[in-house]
């Protein structure tokens, strides 16, 4: 049961890993709606404004927070599994040396 556990948690573990490195890469598939919208909604206003003439600048910004705040939501997802990983391997263990310990044998 544990290790089903474990197993569980590294699988969730390597899928936030690559929804984290591609975010670093600027690719969009692992944003949430939110950040989705947020990111469409600067790409066309800084298209809107490059096509009047003036500087796309707050737009680019804003693209660039929302990547990053999408990158330290995935970060902070990422420590959660890693922490909730060592508690289970932990308790394994403990329970482990507690069911050796009271044999005979």
């Amino acid at each position: 049961m544990r290790n089903a556990e474990i197993r569980r948690l590294d699988r969730e573990i390597e899928r936030a890993t690559k929804k984290l490195e591609a975010v670093r890469r600027g690719e969009w598939w692992p944003l949430n709606g939110k950040e989705r919208r947020a990111m469409t909604r600067a790409a066309v206003s800084g298209a809107y404004q490059a096509a009047r003439g003036r500087s796309p600048q707050r737009a680019d910004a804003r693209l660039d927070s929302t990547g990053s705040a999408a990158e330290i939501r995935l970060n902070a997802e990422l420590n959660a599994l890693h922490g909730e990983r060592q508690r289970l391997i932990t308790e394994a263990a403990r329970e482990k040396a507690k069911k050796k310990a009271s044999g005979w044998f």
